[in-house]
């Protein structure tokens, strides 16, 4: 939820991981297998919220949200509807873009999300929305990194893309070594990747795998040290 990462692999298929920082106090249910309006989606929910930060769909989609959009807001008392439900109406949506072009933010709080499509060719694409404007881009699908502006000051989201380079230097594209790097605390534990504050941490980290038809969730509870991996 608040530092995503994106690999790219050959034959269209790739590697998104996501740290979620939270309150350690707000509860989640591990990923599972849903359907909603026939379609089959795969995600650890928010169980407050009923949304997600992560899932994928079997309309051949991924999204990941973000907090916050270029800089940080200060919160509203009322918003809406969760950015995770947000984050469900896309996994579930047929035509993705024509529903991001419909879709009402208005008393939406701000938010990043990271989408991969595959339904032709995989797709790279990033929805911000900033409180009074969507944009919506779509981008090379090279290894990228996003750190929530919620949390991190723009110099700390550059050092922060300066381990990442310095990652994709030295480590193969594998699970195992992206995992890795989601767990790694350089440098200030309140800016580290793993991260940890008085008031939030990381409390999850969901790595979710495309390879050729299959996929593979794996999630990893860190608050109570528990994995679990799915395989849809």
């Amino acid at each position: 939820m608040c530092t995503v990462t994106f690999l790219p692999l050959q034959n269209d298929n790739f590697i998104l991981t996501s740290n979620r920082d939270e309150q350690r106090i707000r509860e989640t249910l591990p990923p599972k297998k849903y359907e909603e309006n026939g379609v089959d989606l795969f995600f650890p929910k928010d169980k407050i919220a009923g949304g997600t930060w992560i899932g994928a769909s079997s309309k051949k989609r991924v999204v990941c949200v973000l907090n916050g959009a270029f800089k940080k807001h200060k919160r509203k008392d009322y918003y809406k509807k969760s950015r995770g439900i947000i984050a469900k109406d896309l996994l579930k949506a047929s035509d993705f873009p024509l529903c991001v072009k419909n879709l009402d933010l208005q008393d939406i709080e701000p938010f990043t999300m990271i989408i991969v499509d595959w339904n032709n060719h995989m797709n790279l694409f990033e929805l911000i929305w900033d409180a009074n404007k969507k944009y919506f881009t779509k981008l090379k699908n090279k290894p990228s990194i996003w750190s929530s502006s919620t949390l991190y000051e723009d110099n700390i989201k550059q050092l922060r893309k300066k381990w990442f380079q310095n990652w994709l230097a030295n480590n193969e594209f594998t699970s195992e070594s992206i995992l890795s790097f989601h767990h790694s605390e350089i440098d200030d534990k309140e800016q580290a990747v793993l991260m940890k504050r008085s008031y939030v941490e990381t409390v999850s980290i969901t790595s979710v795998k495309k390879e050729n038809e299959t996929f593979e969730m794996l999630y990893e509870d860190v608050v109570h040290s528990k994995k679990s991996a799915f395989n849809f």
